[in-house]
């Protein structure tokens, strides 16, 4: 039977950081999680200066009279959406210290050419090649996340970093107004110009100091970051191991084969998409705002009330994030946080669906209190991924993919969904929008628990072989990186790694089930053998297993129900499952520490 108790899926152990490991966290965050903020906050600024341009002159100086500025957002949306799993695949071959930092002076380049357009065609092409450009940072960051952070540090990481989306929300107003403003026909430019200019300007020079700021992989690290020594790579690739990840690798045709042959790429993406769009209701407070009139047909609120009250929303937007990816690693738990979001999210869903249809029978207040709380649900993002890289630590390959696929499918439904979910011209009675919010709000909650099934179910019992299988290498004093480069049965020259796995699991599971303390006594004899012939190590571990197999005999003799047999990747040879027990009771014992 599955536990759904707060429990930790992720391996890991109890495990007392040293200074140098505190000191290489904390260089980490100065460097490579202060270059990503940043980075997010001046994206954030470069996406949405189009908008603060067109209506402070642009409109008027290009003479646009038709939807051009959809078409701005379209074509950089497609861009970004077609680009999004190709920069992730280059990122495994082209060191990010240069790809990231190099796309990111290439969109300011870009931006600062928007400057000098005189027509909307010209804005077409460059807003294609802006998508393109942009398309890497968001996913691209996060990935290398995965690969710097134990689970008990990522959840904040990744929270931070999404928090700053909001945290550029709140100041793009306020700043982009400020640039038009004060530039306004220096030099011959017309304000909106220079506020592509000095965009362009913040762009390219943060982007020159992520050349040394960025650290590229653990197993690869950037010459160029003076910060980052040798001793932080050797502890980086450490922390890898005793966290059960592998170490990062080159995408092959191979790694994408088997990431699109298998169902957690989907079920991901899903599961991301749905979180994403089930919470969209609160990008349209604004226009909620604007089309609330008074009994005399008046605006109730005026124009800088309409662009100043959403920044309330967005500052709890910014709290809730980091809240939740702080109680996720210190619960040590995803799933559940994932749920609950899910149900406060549900609560304006129901309000402003009612509100909509009978706006006379519910207050007004009741629609300005949901759209605040549904920004206090926004935190779903960081620890999808976070998850996502407990539950396949073994494959790099599957994760870089499967975070571009997710972000690409939902940049791919909502550049059409949104025009049907949420007209504009339905504002703020929306006819489905809540409704289908609602429903994918729901679908979220049930994904989550599933895959919280599959997890323990199917997914542990493969990070249980591979962190033992790590552990070996370590005894042997070799160096296991990920499965494709983990020899298989027919090609192990020595017997003796798999025999320490195996003893290790076999303790582990023998334990559980109840089987003859004596086996502890062949540890050191195993350990002895290592250094003796391959026979000798060969006989120990026939010792072993007969005694296991024995053991394991008998166990399933009294309780018939549990005979069926699944095989777990990995050095080791096949092994009962029926040696788990319950997942739940496997991980109270402390002899494995989970992390969901």
């Amino acid at each position: 039977m599955v536990s759904f108790k707060f429990g930790r899926t992720a391996l890991a152990r109890h495990h007392v950081r040293s200074p140098d490991e505190k000191a290489l966290v904390r260089r980490l965050d100065i460097f490579l999680l202060t270059f990503g903020c940043l980075s997010q906050v001046i994206k954030y600024l470069d996406q949405q200066n189009i908008n603060n341009a067109y209506v402070s002159g642009m409109k008027e100086d290009l003479n646009l009279l038709g939807n051009e500025l959809n078409l701005f957002t379209t074509y950089f949306n497609a861009a970004y959406c077609i680009m999004l799993i190709p920069s992730q695949i280059i990122l495994t071959y082209v060191r990010p210290s240069f790809w990231l930092p190099g796309l990111e002076i290439a969109w300011g380049v870009l931006t600062g050419l928007i400057a000098m357009c005189n027509s909307a065609k010209q804005i077409y092409v460059l807003r294609v090649f802006l998508g393109l450009c942009e398309s890497s940072a968001w996913p691209g960051m996060m990935t290398l996340f995965m690969y710097w952070y134990t689970p008990t540090e990522l959840a904040k990481r990744m929270g931070f970093y999404q928090s700053c989306q909001a945290a550029g929300q709140m100041m793009s107003g306020a700043l982009q107004t400020a640039i038009t403003n004060t530039m306004e026909g220096h030099h011959g430019l017309a304000g909106w110009r220079w506020l592509f200019v000095i965009n362009a300007i913040i762009t390219v020079v943060w982007g020159f100091l992520g050349f040394f700021m960025i650290p590229d992989l653990p197993n690869r690290p950037n010459p160029r970051a003076f910060w980052f020594k040798k001793v932080h790579a050797e502890l980086s690739m450490e922390r890898l191991a005793r966290n059960g990840r592998a170490e990062p690798k080159r995408m092959t045709w191979a790694g994408v084969k088997r990431t699109f042959s298998g169902w957690v790429v989907y079920f991901i993406a899903v599961l991301y998409i749905a979180t994403v769009l089930g919470t969209y209701g609160y990008v349209y407070f604004s226009l909620f705002l604007k089309a609330l009139k008074r009994p005399d047909g008046s605006p109730r609120w005026s124009v800088s009330q309409v662009n100043a009250i959403p920044i309330g929303g967005s500052a709890i937007n910014v709290v809730f994030v980091w809240v939740w990816a702080l109680l996720s690693d210190f619960l040590e738990t995803r799933w559940t946080l994932i749920v609950l979001q899910g149900i406060i999210g549900i609560i304006p869903c129901i309000i402003m669906s009612i509100w909509t249809r009978h706006p006379t029978s519910v207050d007004v207040s009741a629609a300005y209190a949901s759209y605040f709380i549904a920004h206090t649900c926004l935190g779903t993002a960081p620890l999808i991924f976070a998850w996502l890289s407990d539950l396949i630590p073994q494959d790099p390959e599957a994760r870089t993919l499967v975070v571009g696929v997710a972000v690409a499918g939902y940049y791919a439904i909502s550049a059409w969904s949104q025009v049907l979910v949420w007209p504009a011209s339905q504002a703020p009675y929306y006819r489905y929008g809540w409704q289908s919010a609602l429903a994918l709000l729901v679908l979220v909650i049930v994904m989550t628990c599933v895959l919280r099934f599959i997890d323990v179910r199917y997914l542990l019992p493969k990070r249980v072989a591979f962190q033992n299988a790590l552990d070996a290498e370590v005894v042997a004093g070799g160096s296991l990186k990920n499965d494709e480069e983990r020899p298989r049965d027919a090609d192990v020259k020595t017997p003796t790694t798999m025999v320490v796995v195996f003893l290790k699991t076999m303790r582990s599971f023998c334990q559980l089930s109840g089987a003859p303390a004596q086996i502890d006594h062949f540890i050191p004899e195993l350990l002895q053998a290592t250094d003796n012939e391959e026979s000798e190590a060969t006989a120990c571990s026939k010792q072993i297993f007969g005694q296991g197999r024995r053991h394991l005999r008998s166990s399933t003799a009294q309780d018939p129900g549990s005979k069926k047999k699944r095989s777990i990747s990995g050095r080791v040879h096949e092994i009962d499952l029926s040696f788990f027990g319950s997942i739940s009771e496997l991980t109270s014992k402390g002899e494995l520490l989970c992390f969901d």
